[in-house]
Order: C-alpha cells, then sequence, then structure tokens
C-alpha cells in the first residue's frame, strides 16, 4: 500500500487543518471531505484539490481511513458507520458521549481488525514525549488548563473540553488504576462547567490535581510533576520543560533538550504510518475510553454535588 486514501469527517476549523496537513503529507492521498456544509466543503476541496460531498457515507469506498472531527455527539454513529465499511478512524477527542458508545467502538474495531485512534494530540507534544522519557515515578502532578472563553465550543463543559487532555497524560504517566476521584465545579457563562478541578488518587499512592478553566484573562497549560529528588516543570504551548533535581545538597537546574514541532502533524502522522506499518497507534481507543471513563465519573461527581446548574 503504497499511498493511504484518507477521508475528513468535518471541515470546520481544526477539521480543515486534518485535511491540510493530511494533502501535504507523502504517505497519503486526501481523496474527499466531508461536511453538512456543502458551500464550506466546496471551498476547502477546491483548496486542497480533493473531492467533497455534504454526506458523510459517500466516502465509503473511496478511502481506507478517515479522521473524524464533528461535534462530540455524532462521533460514535459515525465512527460506527465507518468501521462496519472497514475503514481505519482517527476519531479526535473526546472519544465518544458515552463509556457504553466507546467500549461498542473497540468491539467493532477489533473484531474487524481495524485501527482506531483517539485524537488526544498532547500526547504527540514534544515535551510531553520527553518527559514520558525521563526516570522516575512521579507521585504528585499538577495541571493548569486555562483560557479565555471561547464562544464556539457550546456543545460540552471545560471537562471534555480541555481537562480530558490532562486526564489522558497523567493516566500515561502514572500508568496505575484510580482508586478514588474528588470533584468540585461551576457552571458561570455556559449550561455547562466552565471551571473545574479533580483530584484522581491512585492505587500505587500517586495523587493528581487537575484545574481547568475557560473564563480566565491568560492562558496557561502547564503540568508539573514532583517524584524523589527531582521536579519536573512543562509547559505545554512553548513546548519547553525544566528539571530540578537534588544533586548531593544542592538542587540544579537544567533546561530538557526538545526539538519542537507541530503535535498535530504528527498526530495525523502516526495515524497513517500506524496503518502502513499495522502498528498500534500511541493514543489507541482502549486509551481514549479510559480517559472518557474518568472524565465521566467526574461529571457525575459534579452533578451529583448540584454545583451545575442547567
Amino acid at each position: 500500500m503504497s499511498q493511504i486514501r484518507i477521508g475528513v469527517v468535518g471541515v470546520g476549523a481544526l477539521g480543515a487543518i486534518h485535511a491540510q496537513i493530511y494533502s501535504a503529507l507523502s504517505d497519503a492521498q486526501l481523496e474527499a471531505i466531508a461536511d453538512i456544509d456543502l458551500k464550506r466543503a466546496k471551498k476547502v476541496a477546491r483548496s486542497l484539490r480533493c473531492g467533497y460531498f455534504s454526506d458523510y457515507r459517500q466516502l465509503f469506498g473511496l478511502v481506507d481511513a478517515a479522521s473524524i472531527v464533528v461535534p462530540t455527539n455524532l462521533h460514535y454513529q459515525i465512527a460506527r458507520d465507518f468501521l462496519e465499511h472497514n475503514i481505519h478512524v482517527l476519531v479526535e477527542k473526546p472519544f465518544t458521549n458515552t463509556v457504553e458508545e466507546a467500549d461498542e467502538l473497540l468491539r467493532l474495531a477489533d473484531e474487524k481488525g481495524l485501527l482506531l485512534q483517539v485524537g488526544h494530540v498532547e500526547r504527540f507534544n514534544a515535551a510531553v514525549q520527553a518527559i514520558q522519557r525521563l526516570p522516575g515515578k512521579p507521585m504528585f502532578i499538577e495541571c493548569h488548563r486555562l483560557g479565555p472563553f471561547a464562544s464556539r465550543v457550546k456543545d460540552v463543559g471545560v471537562v471534555l473540553d480541555l481537562m480530558i487532555h490532562d486526564i489522558d497524560i497523567v493516566l500515561g504517566l502514572v500508568n496505575s488504576p484510580v482508586e478514588s476521584i474528588q470533584a468540585v465545579g461551576v457552571n458561570v457563562l455556559t449550561r455547562h462547567e466552565d471551571i473545574a478541578n479533580a483530584r484522581l488518587n491512585f492505587k500505587n499512592g500517586a495523587v493528581a490535581n487537575i484545574t481547568s478553566s475557560r473564563i480566565s484573562a491568560k492562558s496557561m497549560r502547564k503540568i508539573r510533576l514532583f517524584q524523589e529528588n527531582a521536579y519536573i516543570s512543562l509547559d505545554y504551548e512553548a513546548q519547553e520543560a525544566l528539571i530540578y533535581e537534588k544533586q548531593g545538597k544542592k538542587i540544579n537546574k537544567r533546561k530538557i533538550n526538545i526539538k519542537k514541532e507541530k503535535p498535530l502533524q504528527r498526530e495525523l502522522q502516526s495515524f497513517i504510518q500506524c496503518i502502513k506499518e499495522k502498528k498500534d497507534p500511541l493514543v489507541s481507543g482502549r486509551q481514549g475510553r479510559d480517559a472518557l471513563a474518568v472524565a465521566a465519573e467526574i461529571l457525575r461527581l459534579l452533578k451529583k454535588s448540584d454545583a451545575i446548574h442547567a
């Protein structure tokens, strides 16, 4: 298979970038895009010289793989339809609306022998990959993902929009079952939670404190890891990381050497490569499902506390 024939479903702001990246990859052939806004689909398709449709089902038979970049409530149905037609799938995060839907897609992909990847793009951040290679076991993790309000995000709250990135990263770093969760959050500008904090307690004793907000004046995307004899600070946006290490009686600071790259481009390149080489993706459907399960429990706790008022 020299080139993977690819399609993109949903060419809003993010989906259009997916299509643009695929069109420039040597191992991929952007065959066609689909969007219910046919005028927008036509505009994007003309700029990238590919086919376009208003109905995603018209991609069946034309593509080997597809990126699904539509509102979360449509992920399950569209992903299932592509998998049933033996097409590999990359679904943007959050994976699905419910864990049950995620489990059904996992079952179907396994039954068909298809690649199912979830778009947790921060896993492809060069700084994240750099700290994952460092020795040691983090025992306390603190995450802050804050930013100004964006009116375009209306169908989900901050937990599924922002916090799920850090949930996925933390689960990968700790690599131990979650034993308990505490969560607080409130809605300020929308009917969903606009700011939330969750504390994850792991079986191995590690603790993660995760805060996400979309009503902050300034943007912040940081994670801090504390482990024996070391403290690591990472800035997602700058793709920079510092490590403070205890050496004898001194604390030495050094900057971790990181080659900055575009995470989304790396993610899509990896998707194509995994299909060609029949490898497991960096963020599998199972990992996307696990992050969703934690996020779903956080949302359940928020609703139970009556903190969120529709």
